[in-house]
């Protein structure tokens, strides 16, 4: 899409100073722009983002296919799956990976170019362009754009902050202090003050995980001044920002629905707040960050609607239906493995109050959510629905022929059949992750294939870094001495 002057600087807004740009915007306003610096010399070469492309309409018979992607890995949301294509797309096609050390770039801090393995600042040597940038980091523009072209295609994807919960509570149990406190995370979500702590050790996973991830800044009122997240003892504090409709009997999310704030009380229930209670600063602050993710994400995917979401991934890079076809990766045992359908309505009613519970003390993310999940729902009508339900039933029979043709049982397995190390899954947390075995008697061609889509992340990052960056062999010294002049 073309580049439009006016929305270009909102891009150069890392997401730290937005801070300090909320009081300038409630001043001035929007006009006053920052320039010079580090953004000067890209600005020409810098293309904002636009929602609702062109590109959602039939692919044009010239498109070529985006090679240079910026997904950012969000936690517990499904996007272990989305990694596992990316992998697999790029391995295919010979392109270049922007790659931790490890396996995340210093997470929980904010992303540094300095992370990336064979990375050079600029004028310091000659270096290979990198084509993906996927693995898990805190979201940092400033130092992306160190890495990566502006012209990046940027994605990421969100996750009902409920389901999200439950999730982290069980993968992140012995991570978070605040989690590991908690006998369960309906004794947690009843009263969370009692176990989290703002800057405790792993508590970034107990609270508002996607804004963190999404690297945005945190409303004053929750900042101590050390930076740490703080909440108030003043009750007023307590009246937190959130869209409408996160009661118990919360309905399917209506993404035309107008944002209205609510107020949360002590039993997780939800009721309109009043102008003289909302706090209008919170608000001004979630709008400001929201507005700055549109400007920056060519799509955002919902984990609810993964496979809609997988279609529309495919036809804004001009991908193929069989690139974004694929297995779940990093499932919990005891979990459903799809993470389509968004519905309250088969709850208990104790666990829709775990669900309003949940989404009042994650109520940065349930804004996140609601967002993106509009944002989705409107491209979906630009797409087509009923093009949309043809192209997501072929993509789900494609995937289930898949599975009967790869794996043992058509499905994902316990981790104890799974004897081959380089499909086992890494285990971590209270459930098990599950994972996949292949069926014997695969064509080479097919073993190829299926091992690519049934490797787990760590193994498939290992095996894309031992592809990049060889291990070099030393010869002995008597060798040497053989080869020289």
């Amino acid at each position: 899409m073309g580049p439009l002057s006016s929305a270009r600087t909102k891009r150069l807004w890392g997401p730290r100073s937005l801070g300090v740009a909320l009081g300038v915007f409630m001043t001035i306003g929007f006009g006053i722009q920052l320039w010079g610096g580090p953004f000067h010399r890209r600005l020409p070469r810098l293309h904002l983002r636009q929602p609702w492309a062109s590109s959602l309409g039939p692919p044009a018979p010239s498109c070529l296919p985006r090679q240079r992607l910026v997904f950012l890995k969000t936690h517990k949301s499904g996007s272990s799956s989305v990694l596992n294509l990316l992998h697999r797309y790029g391995d295919r096609h010979g392109l270049r990976f922007a790659l931790p050390a490890r396996y995340q770039f210093g997470y929980p801090k904010l992303f540094q170019a300095s992370r990336v393995k064979g990375y050079h600042p600029q004028g310091a040597g000659i270096q290979s362009p990198f084509h993906i940038l996927c693995h898990h980091m805190r979201f940092n523009l400033k130092e992306i754009l160190q890495v990566m072209p502006s012209d990046s295609f940027f994605f990421s994807i969100v996750r009902d902050p409920a389901a999200l919960a439950r999730s982290a509570f069980s993968y992140y149990k012995s991570t978070s202090s605040a989690f590991r406190k908690a006998p369960s995370l309906a004794v947690f979500l009843a009263n969370p003050r009692a176990f989290y702590r703002p800057g405790a050790r792993g508590d970034h996973y107990a609270r508002n995980l996607l804004w963190f991830d999404f690297g945005l800044p945190f409303p004053p009122e929750m900042r101590t001044k050390k930076g740490n997240l703080h909440h108030s003892k003043d009750p007023k504090s307590l009246q937190h920002v959130l869209p409408s409709n996160t009661g118990p009997q919360a309905p399917i999310l209506d993404p035309k629905a107008p944002f209205q704030p609510v107020s949360a009380v002590a039993d997780g229930h939800s009721q309109p707040a009043s102008p003289a209670s909302l706090d209008s600063g919170s608000s001004s602050f979630i709008q400001w960050g929201l507005a700055w993710l549109d400007s920056v994400f060519d799509l955002v995917m919902v984990a609810e609607y993964f496979d809609e979401s997988l279609v529309l991934l495919a036809d804004a890079l001009c991908w193929g239906l069989d690139d974004v076809v694929g297995f779940m990766h990093n499932a919990q045992a005891g979990t459903e493995q799809g993470l389509n359908g968004v519905s309250d309505g088969g709850l208990s009613a104790e666990d829709q109050q775990l669900t309003a519970r949940a989404r009042a003390w994650n109520n940065l993310d349930w804004a996140l959510y609601v967002h993106f999940n509009r944002s989705l729902w409107a491209r979906i009508e630009q797409y087509g629905q009923r093009r949309l339900e043809r192209a997501v039933a072929e993509l789900r029979a494609r995937r289930e022929a898949l599975a009967k043709h790869c794996l043992v049982g058509g499905e994902a397995l316990d981790p104890k059949y799974i004897r081959d190390r380089r499909l086992r899954p890494f285990q971590f947390g209270s459930a098990k992750v599950l994972g996949y075995v292949l069926q014997s008697g695969l064509s080479p061609q097919d073993q190829e294939e299926c091992e690519r889509l049934a490797t787990p992340e760590l193994q498939y990052k290992d095996k894309l870094d031992a592809k990049q960056f060889p291990p070099t062999v030393s010869l002995p010294l008597k060798a040497l001495r053989l080869l020289s002049p």
